[in-house]
């Protein structure tokens, strides 16, 4: 098999488990798994966020997504218990395509590692 149907493959895996979990079966586009990712970092699982909150959730997630790529580093948590990051290296400028397979094979990794997925 080769590394886009593998990855395909678990990526689909992590959508129906996810939209199984958090969507009552409707599919979770790559936004909705990366706020998830983030709210999952932040560990606040029963909060509800603001708008710019919610933004700044995505951060998080894309910061720790990002984390073992060598883009970004952890730096600390705050006292309201965010975390933070600071920027190793600057993303490549990168196509919409290309942004979106990068951060799915990150999304694939970081299930993997939690072993939600095999």
């Amino acid at each position: 098999m080769s590394r886009d149907e593998q990855l395909k493959q678990r990526w689909d895996k992590v959508v129906t488990i996810l939209s199984n979990q958090f969507a009552e079966g409707d599919l979770l586009d790559l936004d909705a798994i990366i706020y998830l990712i983030g709210v999952q970092e932040l560990g606040k699982v029963h909060q509800t966020f603001k708008k710019d909150e919610k933004l700044n959730l995505m951060h998080i997630a894309i910061c720790r997504l990002l984390e073992p790529y060598g883009y970004y580093e952890f730096d600390y948590v705050d006292k309201e218990g965010w975390p933070h990051y600071n920027v190793k290296e600057a993303l490549p400028p990168l196509k919409a395509g290309e942004q979106s397979v990068l951060m799915k094979e990150a999304i694939v990794n970081y299930f993997l590692e939690r072993e939600v997925i095999d």
